[in-house]
């Protein structure tokens, strides 16, 4: 049986913008994904141009977002898009969402799934109520050997999880390029366009779903310091939690965008009982573990030793480096056999909802006297 390619389209991404282009190779990557429409930018000339690039129909390039959906929606079933991936503002993420899934698309979004709990939640009904697939973009969790670490925590090779520590470093914002005419940095230190988080809600929430993920443990309540350090910016660039999980185990969570001199510096190192083991996403293809009892371990990405739900994510042979776009693929993957009926593990509404909450309880604390805060006072009372 031929499996045809599903067709996406796409809300944002167009000339001069980041991420976008991510998707685009990442979609593509594994032929499970074919880019069909857009709506690419609100300048004219900048969404034409896009989708020429593109070598898209041009009747397919849309003014508007909704012009996408409408326009999409009245095309046969066998040529209209069957997903649309948001890669817009944070502030756009909700409302395109709801409505694309209210059309009957299935969504793949970029992260934060929302820019507060009510619209996470308004998300998660239109999912429900559409029957179609919402997919997040937690990138890191497609990495092969974060799949790899999770397993080995979760079979107890470290004995029960102490110990809990992420990291997420960049030094990008360490000046006021937010005011100078930076299109990225300015929409991310915007609160109308972000958000009430800035570092906390761009690469907080990575942070935050990677220690979940791979820990398997869940966050009860944390203490929280937010700062700004660049005089003028209106949100955070710098953020220190403390963090206690379900279970005795406790952790911490640094980020921030103004460590000068850093490029995207996301770590994790979990403790158990018996042993620990550390990943970096800048060297991705290597985890290490350590053990009370016996030399440490180096495992290699397509190296022996590694779990089934591992070598599914890989698709180059050893030392052969796997790393960004093949993660973001792995995302994409999942996405698409969800859709054609299987049940691949990817994150999604559940993630979503969980680091909305992380966020809004940090912000919570860190603004009021109270020590510790509950990430959901409706899990832990």
């Amino acid at each position: 049986m031929i499996r045809h390619p599903l067709r996406l389209a796409m809300a944002g991404g167009g000339e001069g913008a980041f991420i976008g282009a991510i998707h685009r190779m990442a979609a593509a990557l594994d032929g499970d994904w074919r880019l069909t429409a857009g709506a690419f930018s609100t300048d004219a000339g900048r969404n034409d141009r896009t989708g020429e690039a593109l070598g898209l129909d041009p009747q397919r390039v849309y003014a508007s977002f909704d012009a996408m959906l409408a326009g999409e929606r009245a095309l046969p079933d066998d040529i209209r898009a069957d997903a649309v991936a948001i890669v817009t503002p944070n502030h756009l993420h909700a409302p395109m969402a709801i409505a694309a899934l209210e059309a009957g698309f299935h969504v793949f979004c970029e992260k934060p799934m929302a820019v507060n709990l009510s619209e996470a939640q308004a998300i998660e009904r239109a999912a429900q109520a559409s029957g179609r697939r919402f997919a997040l973009a937690f990138t890191y969790s497609g990495y092969p050997l974060v799949e790899e670490a999770r397993q080995r925590v979760a079979r107890g090779d470290l004995g029960a999880i102490r110990l809990v520590q992420v990291e997420y470093l960049q030094g990008w914002l360490s000046q006021p390029i937010d005011t100078e005419g930076n299109r990225q940095a300015e929409w991310r230190t915007d609160p109308s366009r972000a958000g009430p988080g800035g570092c906390l809600g761009d690469i907080g929430t990575h942070a935050f779903h990677l220690a979940e993920h791979v820990s398997g443990l869940r966050v009860e309540s944390l203490c929280a310091d937010l700062s700004t350090h660049v005089p003028g910016r209106r949100l955070d660039d710098d953020v220190s939690v403390l963090l206690r999980f379900d279970g005795a185990a406790r952790g911490t969570l640094k980020a921030s965008q103004v460590a000068a001199g850093e490029e995207n510096g996301l770590g994790l190192r979990i403790h158990g009982e018996r042993g620990g083991l550390e990943w970096a996403q800048m060297e991705p293809n290597t985890l290490t573990l350590r053990w009370l009892d016996r030399p440490a371990e180096i495992v290699r990405a397509g190296g022996p030793g590694l779990g089934e739900s591992t070598t599914r994510l890989l698709r180059t042979p050893a030392g052969h480096p796997e790393g960004y776009v093949e993660a973001f693929g792995n995302l994409y993957r999942a996405f698409a056999a969800n859709i054609r009926g299987d049940d691949v593990h990817g994150p999604g509404v559940d993630d979503g909802l969980r680091t909305t909450r992380f966020v809004e309880a940090v912000i919570a604390n860190a603004t009021s006297d109270i020590k510790w805060t509950d990430i959901d006072p409706g899990e832990t009372a």
